[in-house]
């Protein structure tokens, strides 16, 4: 039976959204889907952070979810952040379409995102490539726009 979540985001400004997450079974992958609005248009960072804490807004989630303390890096690359999904793309009507399928992810085990918050940036994630030491933490995403943790759905 799929393993299903929804995460609503939420930001202080207009970006908002809803996340879709479905794994078909604990070995699959998981697939991402949604919308974002209220985006600039371009590359936005779209992580999974540690805490699924939003009581001081977006900033109470931690850092990036890194359960095996890797660099920051792109969602195709070996080693990475587990909670590293790279860039979602916001379109001139400010609004991301997304279709994500990630195999590092888990809606159970010990990579699950149960619980924990997705975060929408301001920037693009520059995927660890920036060359300094904030680029190997937070590709240099910048602020974080909406936030919302991730719950078990029916």
């Amino acid at each position: 039976m799929a393993l299903k979540a929804v995460c609503v985001l939420r930001g202080t400004g207009e970006t908002s959204g809803t996340v879709y997450f479905q794994q078909e079974s604990e070995s699959s992958p998981v697939k991402l889907t949604g919308q974002i609005d209220g985006l600039t248009p371009g590359e936005h960072g779209f992580h999974v952070h540690t805490f699924g804490d939003n009581t001081n807004g977006c900033i109470s989630a931690g850092p990036h979810f890194n359960p095996l303390q890797k660099n920051h890096a792109g969602p195709n690359d070996p080693d990475r952040h587990v909670g590293d999904l790279g860039n979602v793309t916001a379109g001139a009507d400010k609004v991301a379409k997304l279709d994500i399928t990630d195999s590092v992810i888990s809606l159970t085990g010990p990579n699950s995102i149960i619980g924990r918050t997705m975060v929408i940036h301001e920037k693009a994630d520059d995927l660890g490539k920036g060359n300094n030491e904030e680029s190997l933490k937070t590709g240099n995403a910048g602020g974080r726009l909406a936030c919302g943790v991730i719950g078990i759905t029916q």
